[in-house]
């Protein structure tokens, strides 16, 4: 008896072991839009975290929001028979090219963050990401019920090649509809950027718009916003911010009264889930194609639990 307990032990521990090489032994190529922002940075930074403690072997490479640049970056992994890749796309609507050329090679595709127009993807490749419709709703939301119903604002709008852009603007509106007494005065692009944020709030205040509250498709363009309504001197609080991702940035603004609220995107939950996929992928285990992680509603009340 005392033998037979031996070789199960032995079993498991070869097989434990086993695994532990193989994961060790993975290289993954990962393709991010750009490093050059703060979220992307912080989805970059967990997931090489999880990848030290997995033993994982992790390639990063900056496709500088190049789409063209980003399918060499892919091909590149390709020929370096990697045994993953991991994208955030820089567009989403021109991802076919990418998907076909992991998929030709056998190669398993984890999509992070960002979620192809494409929905019908092959075996084999994986989305994870956040549902952006609802970053928008709880944006929208939170304003309505603070201005009561009425009022006006403008929506500052992202990258507009990222669906992330049309699906959490989509998600204000779909909110709007229910408040006949809320007019959007504006809406137009800042690109995700703080400094473009903050030209085009200026441009909105130099107009004389009467504006009670922002809607920001991410945390930067809200900061920017705010930044610029803090240099027309209107009062903190008087015109409402909302922004989207709970950045580091974007916390302390929400702490400090800058921002009204956020919507928390969660980078390490991104970032685990992507990781996750991949090993599943190769080790020919069973994953959902799309992997959903839940957006949170930050405000100057549970700020603190974000930290």
């Amino acid at each position: 008896m005392k033998t037979k307990r031996r070789f199960i032990s032995l079993a498991l521990s070869l097989m434990l072991t086993s695994g532990a090489a193989l994961a060790a032994n993975l290289k993954v190529g990962v393709s991010m839009a750009q490093f050059d922002d703060n979220f992307l940075n912080s989805l970059r930074q967990s997931m090489d975290a999880k990848a030290r403690t997995e033993g994982l072997d992790l390639q990063f490479v900056d496709a500088t929001s190049d789409v063209v640049k980003q399918l060499n970056q892919v091909e590149t992994f390709v020929n370096q028979k990697v045994d993953a890749i991991i994208v955030t796309p820089v567009d989403t609507a021109a991802t076919a090219k990418i998907t076909k050329a992991a998929h030709d090679a056998n190669i398993p595709l984890i999509y992070v963050n960002r979620r192809p127009d494409v929905l019908d993807l092959p075996k084999g490749v994986v989305v994870v990401a956040s549902n952006d419709l609802e970053a928008g709703e709880m944006q929208m939301e939170y304003l309505a019920k603070k201005m009561n119903g009425k009022g006006n604002i403008v929506i500052m709008l992202g990258d507009l090649a990222n669906n992330s852009t049309r699906n959490r603007t989509k998600g204000n509106e779909e909110i709007l509809a229910k408040y006949p007494d809320i007019k959007v005065l504006e809406k137009q692009t800042a690109l995700f950027l703080r400094d473009k944020g903050m030209s085009l709030m200026s441009d909105w205040l130099t107009a004389g718009k009467d504006v009670n509250a922002v809607v920001a498709n991410n945390d930067e363009m809200a900061i920017g916003a705010a930044m610029a309504l803090r240099q027309a001197g209107k009062e903190p609080g008087s015109v409402l911010v909302v922004g989207v991702d709970g950045t580091a940035d974007g916390l302390a603004a929400v702490h400090k009264g800058l921002l009204s609220a956020s919507v928390y995107q969660d980078a390490k939950g991104q970032a685990d889930g992507a990781l996750d996929a991949a090993l599943k992928l190769v080790n020919k285990q069973p994953v959902e194609q799309t992997v959903w992680v839940p957006f949170k509603l930050i405000t100057p009340e549970n700020v603190a639990e974000f930290k």
